[in-house]
């Protein structure tokens, strides 16, 4: 279990080794070498998701190993309280980044191989803290240094525990 300590209350994540082993396997490791302490939820949608591990407060995007292969044709589908992997308009450019999905987004689930196709990898659910993620979709928007939906309170992941 990893859990993320923000500035607005813990969220608990359990993920799914065994389905998406290598999206699971490149969210452990940034966990492990701390990389998502200090980083921000920078894109928040109501009703939609709550995307982090990218930016700095500052808007500053830390930088990242290489991107990994989309996992989104395991199976695993993005309904409320999963986590998957963002990434560019490129199917396989997931880095460090990632959302949890707010509602049941069956738009961003697999359907073929081609570009438009390929979806967004499912690879764990919040076991606990939907209250926090509750309240981080809650928060107030603005467009902040080319970027839209970026909560005017810099919600940050002070500390990640892994247990």
């Amino acid at each position: 279990m990893i859990t993320f300590t923000t500035n607005f209350g813990d969220i608990e994540i359990e993920l799914d080794m065994e389905t998406a082993p290598v999206s699971s396997k490149n969210f452990l490791k940034y966990c492990e070498d701390g990389f998502y302490e200090g980083t921000i939820f920078h894109r928040v949608i109501k009703g939609f998701m709550i995307q982090g591990g990218g930016f700095t407060a500052d808007m500053d995007e830390k930088p990242t190993r290489a991107a990994i292969v989309n996992e989104a044709n395991r199976g695993l589908k993005n309904i409320k309280g999963t986590l998957a992997m963002a990434r560019t308009d490129a199917p396989h450019s997931a880095t460090g980044q990632f959302f949890i999905n707010l509602g049941n987004n069956d738009f961003l689930d697999h359907t073929g191989t081609t570009n438009a196709g390929w979806g967004y990898a499912v690879f764990g659910a919040v076991t606990a803290g939907m209250d926090v993620v509750r309240k981080i979709e809650k928060a107030r928007t603005t467009s902040k240094m080319g970027h839209d939906d970026v909560p005017r309170e810099a919600i940050i992941i002070e500390k990640v525990t892994i247990t």
